[in-house]
């Protein structure tokens, strides 16, 4: 593999080990590894997060390490975005795992090419490796189609895609007008509000988060992510310690193996499949955005 590859950890170190013997399928040149720091009040997790740095001795098929081990707790908003920025000052372009993602070993051929061929491409935000959508919702024959989410769960970008980030989104309405936000959130009332409504809980700080202010900035640009018909990830991070995973949802696929590095489809969105993806994902209707005003209505009172 010659794209490098960002390991992202903190106080799980059972399963970073496990992303580390799935990364090592893909014997990358050059392995960056962030580790937040621990929190003062919690007990033992001083020792977990110190667990989780000397996993870079599992490292070792003669790759080049770099590593940023914070002293202090950033939180999974700002420690995990962090990361990603200090990789980015260092490469144009890479994989991104976080400690809970294990990757099919033909991830790694995928994703190498998809980032080269799409290297200089505006119109190309992000390299997804999670695929939630059954076939019986996708539109074109190939390998992969393009759609407006880029989903964190093993993926890989660029440097210029980056660059568009910002983890503050306070006026975030300004950037994306409704005639741009109308398309470019799936073109329904229920999308739109959706989306609206998780922007501006990111704008207000609600929830410690990262990877929906990256949604911002790809319907911002007007950019999609490249996204495989197969599923190329697992999330093993689905138990009682996890942050955002304790219940597993039901649209999760089996993990298959990308059959061949893919060959080109034409840049454009597949609509059917992210209509697929706003519904039963995303919950874009009108008996889950109740559902969703409930609980964000419950955050901001609580």
């Amino acid at each position: 593999m010659s794209a490098p590859v960002l390991l992202i950890g903190f106080n799980r170190p059972d399963l970073l080990a496990r992303v580390i013997d799935h990364v090592r399928a893909g014997r990358p040149e050059r392995v960056y590894l962030a580790v937040d720091g621990p929190r003062p009040d919690r007990p033992g997790e001083a020792e977990s997060v110190r667990a989780c740095q000397e996993l870079v001795r599992g490292l070792d098929w003669g790759c080049r390490v770099q590593t940023l081990f914070r002293e202090s707790n950033l939180g999974c908003g700002r420690g995990v975005s962090g990361a990603i920025s200090w990789f980015f000052e260092h490469e144009e372009s890479g994989v991104i795992l976080e400690d809970d993602i294990l990757v099919d070993p033909t991830f790694f051929g995928y994703a190498d090419a998809m980032l080269d061929r799409y290297r200089d491409d505006p119109r190309v935000f992000a390299v997804n490796g999670t695929n939630f959508v059954p076939p019986s919702a996708v539109t074109g024959p190939g390998d992969y189609r393009f759609s407006r989410i880029p989903i964190v769960w093993g993926w890989a970008t660029w440097r210029r895609t980056w660059q568009q980030y910002s983890f503050d989104i306070a006026g975030w309405r300004r950037q994306l007008p409704l005639r741009r936000a109308w398309p470019a959130m799936g073109g329904t009332w229920q999308s739109l509000a959706l989306w609206s409504a998780n922007f501006d809980l990111m704008a207000r700080h609600t929830i410690d988060t990262w990877d929906l202010q990256l949604v911002r900035a790809a319907m911002t640009a007007g950019a999609w992510s490249v996204t495989p018909n197969v599923n190329l990830v697992e999330n093993a991070g689905f138990r009682d310690d996890a942050t955002h995973t304790q219940r597993r949802p039901g649209y999760l696929r089996a993990v298959e193996p990308m059959p061949r590095v893919p060959d080109p489809v034409p840049v454009r969105l597949d609509e059917r499949a992210d209509a697929w993806l706003m519904r039963s994902v995303y919950g874009a209707t009108t008996r889950g955005l109740a559902g969703q005003a409930w609980r964000a209505a419950r955050r901001l009172t609580g």
